[in-house]
């Protein structure tokens, strides 16, 4: 949000005109969606913005581009779906002004009555771009006179030092908050894990499903990973182990003692199972140890068509859909003779009842299961790949070395705990 302001007043904002990047105006803010977060500020969300119709609609915060006293702009298409309120969110005007806390902490006055009223409350700009609540403007000994008039001394304390904003009542129970979260990247609610207690941290995890939480393990680091699968129960441990990429599953059980590894293998389906033991076997910093065994793969005789269509599917990784693998009979890994790979550059721009057979780029060597992190580290730099097959002596495809699963292992341990540096873009 380039040229904003770092710190805004949501009360000053209410009422303001909200327009598009060409001026045109859209409606008038009526309100800011903030999350609270266990042991971190609320992070504000969106917008409550009313447009012509008096219907109110919602703005993420990664669609505004300048917020201050006059104006706030925005940009990209917007959803005109009507607002509605999720279980996890907090409307700031509508709820937590005029609300009556307790000043705590530093704020605490030595002698009197630490309770205040909210009139007004700060967001602030982080540095990887998120909005949070980082102070409360409050008045404290409020009385009010035949007029109504208040009265008191005001102060603008941290958030830390207020207790009560969003209220008394027991934590929001993990079945709804799950679904206030349905709609978010696996990676953001890795982040809201990370923030959560371990007790808190299982009972939101027990009600994600299973898909839905295989993806989310994968964004965690090995000792969370390890601390919720074991809390998890082995029947359902191992169906999310199922539900995950094999080279997910093999890395996470790896953490484990070969006794436990054995427990949760015999759960599986054997055909998942299968596949995630040859990983295991392979040496964690090696070609093999890195590979999915699951690439796109497909006969010669299969079209451009059909490859589209194989690429398209849902459950993919862009990497792992970048690269079709041609082969020989069967095509499963270990698959017959590994031909040649299709891009799926080439793919868009042949016509679909081409064989891609014909299509095939032979230049791309093969790594060996037993090619240490840094040699594919190189290969891939060197000529700009997304992916890299595996195979063996007699050239059967293995699987396939993509580079996010490279990414993972050379950047720090800790790499997904760290925010992003003032210079990265998070809109």
């Amino acid at each position: 949000m380039s040229g904003a302001p770092s710190r805004v007043f949501v009360a000053r904002l209410a009422g303001l005109p909200v327009f598009d990047p060409i001026g045109d105006p859209v409606g008038r803010l009526r309100d800011v969606v903030v999350i609270p977060r266990d042991r971190r500020r609320p992070r504000a969300v969106g917008l409550v913005v009313e447009v012509p119709g008096r219907r109110r609609i919602f703005i993420p915060m990664t669609r505004v581009t300048s917020m201050d006293a006059g104006q706030v702009i925005t940009t990209g298409l917007l959803n005109m779906r009507r607002f509605e309120q999720r279980p996890a969110e907090v409307l700031v005007l509508t709820e937590l002004l005029d609300r009556t806390v307790r000043l705590v902490g530093p704020a605490a006055p030595e002698d009197g009555d630490p309770t205040a009223v909210v009139e007004d409350v700060a967001l602030e700009q982080q540095r990887n771009r998120d909005w949070e609540l980082t102070r409360v403007f409050v008045r404290r000994g409020v009385r009010r006179s035949g007029l109504g008039r208040r009265r008191g001394a005001t102060a603008l304390v941290d958030y830390h030092d207020v207790a009560g904003l969003f209220g008394d009542q027991p934590e929001q129970s993990a079945v709804l908050l799950a679904a206030s979260l349905e709609e978010m990247k696996a990676a953001d609610i890795a982040d809201v894990l990370r923030e959560m207690s371990g007790k808190r941290r299982v009972e939101l995890s027990t009600e994600l499903d299973d898909e839905r939480l295989a993806d989310v393990l994968q964004e965690l680091t090995a000792d969370d990973q390890v601390q919720i699968l074991s809390a998890l129960g082995r029947e359902r441990a191992a169906d999310v182990l199922e539900a995950m990429e094999p080279d997910d599953a093999a890395d996470l059980l790896g953490a484990l003692s070969e006794d436990q590894q054995e427990q949760f293998l015999r759960l599986m389906e054997p055909e998942e199972a299968r596949d995630v033991r040859r990983l295991l076997a392979y040496e964690d910093d090696t070609a093999g140890g890195l590979m999915t065994t699951e690439p796109v793969v497909l006969p010669p005789e299969a079209t451009v068509a059909q490859a589209l269509a194989t690429v398209r599917k849902a459950e993919l990784s862009p990497t792992v859909a970048s690269t079709v693998y041609v082969c020989r009979p069967p095509t499963e890994t270990p698959t017959g003779r590994l031909l040649g790979a299709v891009h799926i550059q080439r793919l868009l721009r042949e016509a679909p009842h081409e064989a891609i057979g014909g299509l095939l780029d032979t230049d791309l060597e093969p790594l060996a299961v037993d090619a240490p992190l840094d040699a594919v580290t190189r290969r891939l730099a060197t000529y700009d790949l997304v992916s890299l097959p595996v195979t063996d002596p007699d050239g059967r495809l293995l699987g396939a070395v993509t580079v996010d699963d490279v990414l993972d292992h050379i950047l720090p341990e800790d790499w997904r705990e760290q925010h992003d540096s003032p210079g990265v873009s998070g809109g």
